[in-house]
């Protein structure tokens, strides 16, 4: 069955941008390469925002080749982010870019935010993609950072998203959506659940969106054309998550 098409990306008459928002969990790329490219290429995204990037040896030529064979360009993130990265097409004017490091936890992994502020048409948005935590306490207080940052990047609209490790009803997940637009809840299209790509059982990536930005449709993009079955299970051990968002001119 083929599912309803989401817009496509757009300047409107006003200066409001259409923009088509991705997030995807890539497993630092050890996986198949060209069918994660032709996933992504096929949702036509505006803003990517990727949690697992390389992160070791030549991780920066390992970003710059997937956002080259998904007709991209880095954003920011990656390495410095601790995983974290944002890609994003030509269509975006970046104004500024800051890859953040949340507080360790001896024992457990290091995590980040890969932020930036761009332009699209007369829209002006922050951006923030993530991984938050295994471990349910840190990842709570990394769900009250995120919205911080949030709200200390002074712009008008923000779009964040990621692998929150925590379903809907978990309370990480319900910090961000009491704050938040969970675009999922707001506009439900496409597939929900996220992991994994065998048996799709468990929402735990989403896309979220500050107050003011109309969500269009938000969902798992398995039957948009030119994606296979074969390609998202063969890509990464998560699903993506493709939004169409209205965002108003600043």
């Amino acid at each position: 069955m083929v599912i309803t098409a989401l817009p496509n990306s757009r300047t409107e008459p006003d200066g409001s941008a259409v923009v088509r928002v991705l997030s995807y969990n890539i497993r630092s790329m050890r996986d198949d390469e060209d069918a994660l490219a032709r996933v992504i290429r096929a949702c036509e995204p505006d803003l990517v925002f990727v949690q697992e990037a390389p992160r070791f040896f030549r991780w920066r030529k390992h970003a710059a080749r997937l956002a080259a064979k998904s007709e991209l360009v880095v954003l920011t993130g990656g390495a410095t982010a601790t995983g974290p990265l944002l890609l994003c097409s030509l269509r975006a004017t970046v104004e500024r870019t800051e890859d953040v490091l949340l507080p360790l936890t001896p024992g457990l992994h290091r995590r980040g935010f890969a932020t930036a502020v761009v332009r699209i048409g007369g829209a002006r948005i922050g951006l923030l993609s993530c991984h938050l935590s295994l471990q349910s306490n840190e990842r709570y207080a990394q769900a009250g950072m995120l919205l911080d940052r949030l709200a200390a990047m002074d712009v008008p609209y923000a779009i964040t998203a990621g692998d929150l490790n925590d379903r809907p009803t978990g309370r990480s997940f319900r910090r961000l959506s009491e704050q938040l637009q969970d675009c999922w809840a707001v506009a439900p299209w496409g597939g929900e659940y996220t992991s994994t790509p065998d048996d799709p059982h468990q929402r735990i990536d989403a896309i979220f969106a500050t107050k003011g930005i109309e969500v269009l449709g938000c969902g798992v993009p398995l039957d948009l054309p030119g994606i296979t079955r074969s390609d998202v299970r063969a890509a990464t051990d998560h699903l993506p998550v493709l939004a169409a968002l209205r965002v108003p001119a600043s």
